[in-house]
């Protein structure tokens, strides 16, 4: 009688044993659904981190390809500004040119500073739009050149103004916003000058087909233009700005 009840002492402590292997892990599995959330967590924060890394990339492209376009730009007007010396008919072009060649050449220096120590690669050589302008006006002389110019002059630094001003506000990187702040004056400035050369040699229905204002026209705006225009040589010496083809 003992013996039997041994035995069966020994089966239900068994059923004991085995009954609970379901409860272990059925509280195993709960313990993991417990910690899933804090896996999640875990996620959610790598997630966050990636999508705080690309924006700030995003931020930093968007400066890089201002200072880009920015150095293009400024290449441009150099390279038009030599052209307008070389082959503008009115003194107002000219001297308009001479400015261009001036000033964006001391802005392409200091974008270069700017861009240098954060290893922006700039530009060297003109965008196709550019090249495309320069090899059009190329092929004008007189006062179809000066009007040409004066054109494109207005339409580009209406551009330039508005894409320095967004840089100006918005831009992430300190020192291409500083850039373009600092810049900006000068680029109203080129502006406003720009409006008044187009005024001015679209104002000379006397010009001959060789581009040569009467005399009225470049006295009326030579009153304007001793003050707006730097009349000191221009800082490049190897461009040509003397004998104009058109004079």
């Amino acid at each position: 009688m003992a013996k039997k009840m041994n035995t069966i002492t020994g089966v239900a402590a068994l059923a004991l044993v085995f009954g609970a292997a379901p409860a272990f892990a059925q509280y195993g599995g709960s313990s993991g659904t417990t910690r899933q959330p804090q896996g999640r967590q875990q996620d959610s924060t790598t997630s966050q981190d990636n999508t705080d890394t690309n924006s700030a990339n995003t931020k930093s492209s968007a400066d890089e390809n201002f200072a880009k376009k920015a150095a293009q730009g400024g290449m441009a007007e150099v390279k038009l500004g030599q052209l307008a010396e070389q082959k503008g008919a009115s003194p107002e072009v000219k001297s308009f040119g001479r400015r261009m060649v001036q000033d964006h050449s001391k802005a392409n220096n200091q974008l270069k500073d700017v861009t240098s120590p954060e290893n922006i690669p700039l530009p060297n050589e003109l965008d196709k739009s550019d090249q495309a302008t320069y090899d059009r006006l190329s092929k004008l002389s007189g006062d179809a050149f000066d009007r040409e110019y004066a054109r494109d002059m207005v339409k580009d630094h209406s551009n330039d103004v508005s894409e320095f001003q967004k840089e100006a506000k918005n831009g992430k990187d300190e020192s291409i916003r500083k850039f373009a702040a600092q810049t900006l004056p000068t680029l109203q400035n080129h502006l406003d000058q720009a409006r008044q050369m187009e005024q001015a040699v679209n104002r000379s229905p006397n010009s001959g087909p060789n581009g040569n204002s009467n005399a009225t026209a470049n006295t009326g705006y030579g009153s304007n233009s001793g003050t707006g225009y730097p009349t000191n040589n221009r800082t490049n010496p190897g461009t040509t700005s003397g004998n104009s083809p058109s004079q």
